[in-house]
């Protein structure tokens, strides 16, 4: 008993005929593909379902598993309510997965459910699937902000799950690919949405997960993906199992991706532990890294070190550069953990009564209490990417037209609300995009008037020179 295979199964509601009103037949590859994928399925037998679906509840620090003994859903948001369905879930293997993730530090529970009823994410697959036949139960998992290495721990837990229960389950990654790959699309075109698609359908293909870890979320949000997390929890639920992979269908003539991909599990395979192989490989990154980092950075990454440790803020070292005692200045500690923001703090303004000291507070601050994600866990500590913006002086401008975002970061103000947004981003290429994030940061909504200051900043990370 345990996991017998997983699915990559995309959902486009206009697959479902009283939806897509003929329409369906653009998508016959993706449909035959879903009857041949839902068959294999039904020929597993599994005794649960496990669904992952983007459209689920979902927090920026938390997975949501849906609570109770069942929900129902319909149609009726894609004019068709008349198809419906209705589910019972597993609610043994739901608290035994609670009690995995919970021992293992996952933010993972039945808490804060939004919304009872089945979301297209979750229907589209079971419309093909039917898990009521042969009384299979299902458990429907949302997805979370948290690191892609968070999503394959989930999947571990659920696999671990599984086996503890003796029960035979199969795992359903429900996930649209680019929603970016026409100018006529839904969502326009952007030279990601291509590119992800290519990519994500070579990786998932042949069923070489740990590549799903090389994605940047910046080049994934480009891209305009729904289902790259759900890919990852259901790779993490074969973990160092052997697979059988099988690509079964691509299309997207609507401007969205649709990927389906079907796994056949087999079997213990040491070689496919691919987030041990992953944080290995990372650790060794960030250890060279950690030799090239100047005073600012390593004195950030001590702070942020023994306080996840030991619950204590480092004091001011000795043999620090001059100038980090004597000076003061704004400065922000950014985190980044596989390439994904994992904690960003600071202050415009000079706070403690010198650098140092404001380093270290805002590392602190980063690794802790930024309220966009968990506190860093001491298995985390060699894992981390840190840098450090130290703030020049700030200075109003009159409009967009006085901002470089190479040069610049930009500060929005509206009475007492004001957001920050530091220079050099990836992902942020024009002064109107610096600006929307900053009054997003702010709450000041769109028509509101804002007053726009600038500032430049010395960026210390590893290899920028010593202060």
């Amino acid at each position: 008993m345990g996991v017998s295979g997983a699915f990559m199964l995309p959902h486009p509601p206009i697959l479902i005929p009283a939806i897509g009103r003929g329409e369906e037949g653009r998508l016959e590859k993706t449909a035959s593909a879903y009857r041949e994928a839902a068959e294999r399925i039904r020929r597993m037998e599994p005794e649960t379902l496990v669904l992952l679906s983007p459209h689920q509840t979902m927090y920026a620090d938390y997975f949501h598993i849906s609570p109770g003994d069942g929900a129902r859903g319909d149609f009726g948001a894609f004019g068709a309510r008349e198809e419906a369905m209705e589910v019972l879930y597993d609610q043994e293997f739901v608290r035994e997965l609670c009690r995995q993730a919970d021992a293992q530090g996952l933010a993972a529970g039945t808490l804060g459910e939004r919304e009872r009823s089945l979301d297209h994410g979750t229907m589209v697959p079971l419309y093909f699937i039917n898990p009521r036949g042969g009384g299979c139960r299902l458990v429907r998992i949302g997805l979370s902000g948290l690191p892609l290495a968070m999503h394959y721990e989930l999947g571990k837990c659920i696999r671990e799950t599984a086996e503890r229960l003796g029960r035979r389950i199969v795992v359903v990654a429900s996930g649209d690919l680019s929603h970016r790959l026409k100018e006529d699309g839904p969502y326009g075109y952007q030279e990601e949405g291509p590119a992800y698609d290519q990519r994500i359908m070579e990786v998932m293909g042949k069923g070489d997960f740990g590549r799903l870890f090389e994605f940047p979320e910046t080049f994934c949000e480009k891209a305009g993906e729904c289902g790259h997390r759900s890919f990852v929890v259901m790779a993490g639920a074969l973990d160092g199992m052997g697979v059988k992979a099988e690509a079964l269908s691509y299309e997207g003539p609507f401007g969205v991706g649709y990927g389906i991909c079907c796994y056949e599990a087999f079997g213990d395979e040491p070689g496919r532990h691919f987030l041990t192989i992953y944080e290995e490989q990372e650790r060794r990154r960030i250890q060279a890294l950690r030799e090239q980092e100047d005073a600012c950075v390593s004195l950030a990454r001590r702070a942020i070190e023994v306080y996840v440790s030991a619950g204590a803020v480092l004091s001011v070292p000795e043999g620090l550069p001059q100038e980090l005692y004597r000076s003061r200045a704004g400065a922000f500690v950014s985190i980044k953990e596989a390439g994904a923001l994992r904690g960003c703090i600071g202050a415009i303004e000079a706070v403690q009564p010198s650098l140092a000291e404001e380093i270290i507070e805002n590392a602190v601050s980063a690794c802790s209490r930024d309220p966009r994600f968990p506190a860093v866990e001491r298995r985390e500590l060699g894992l981390l990417e840190i840098s450090v913006d130290v703030l020049g002086e700030k200075e109003r401008i009159a409009s967009p037209a006085e901002l470089n975002v190479k040069r610049y970061g930009v500060i929005v103000s509206n009475g007492a609300k004001r957001g920050i947004l530091l220079p050099d981003l990836e992902g942020v290429d024009t002064a109107e995009q610096q600006i929307a994030i900053a009054r997003k940061k702010a709450g000041i909504a769109d028509g509101e008037a804002v007053t726009l200051e600038r500032f430049e900043v010395i960026r210390h990370h590893a290899g920028s020179a010593a202060v």
